[in-house]
């Protein structure tokens, strides 16, 4: 499933493709940006600005050490099944000023990818709520920092509050094969939810 990505763009042949949307979700500083960039194999396309004062009083902003923020969306995209499936990365700002426009972002979408931080997993429960509400299935990537707390896969389940059957997976975002498997969790996922029409 699909190649590491290089530094030259690689464009889609004239050829019968199945292309699909997929939603990487979650809050703010969680890992969204570093993921799409590391799994894209065009370069990938970011929103990112400086972060100012401005905002303190408007985003809940928990990681201190963070200089920018995506402001609109981040976009890749990476061809898998020797060409036939191109899988549309989109990447939502963390920020809760943005859940207006979430009906927008999970338009078209076949499922999200939800990336979580073991140092602050309440987090992730808007993210969550969000994406059950558009109707969406999904999968859990538990990205890991140098100071997360670890936990097993049962104690994870119950602090997410998560259902026996959506993918729970660990991750390194800056590591291809280790973000590929997080994608791989959720198309199974899909597949299996659709009856394996899908």
């Amino acid at each position: 499933m699909g190649s590491s990505p290089s530094s030259t763009p690689v464009y889609l042949p004239n050829t019968n493709q199945q292309r699909v949307k997929i939603l990487v979700a979650g809050p703010f500083g969680i890992g969204k940006t570093t993921m799409i960039q590391t799994l894209s194999e065009i370069p990938s396309l970011h929103t990112e600005e400086v972060m100012t004062d401005a905002a303190a009083d408007i985003d809940e902003l928990s990681v201190t050490d963070k200089k920018t923020t995506t402001v609109a969306i981040d976009f890749g995209r990476l061809t898998i099944s020797q060409g036939r499936i191109v899988l549309y990365l989109f990447g939502t700002p963390g920020q809760r000023r943005f859940k207006p426009l979430w009906s927008d972002y999970a338009r078209g979408a076949l499922g999200a990818l939800v990336i979580v931080d073991t140092r602050r997993l309440a987090d992730s429960f808007e993210v969550m709520d969000l994406i059950e509400e558009s109707g969406l299935d999904y999968a859990v990537a538990v990205n890991q920092f140098p100071d997360s707390p670890a936990y097993d896969a049962e104690t994870l389940r119950l602090k997410l509050d998560i259902e026996d059957h959506t993918p729970l997976v660990i991750c390194d975002a800056r590591d291809w094969d280790s973000s590929l498997n997080a994608l791989r969790a959720l198309a199974a996922h899909l597949v299996s939810r659709s009856g394996g029409s899908r």
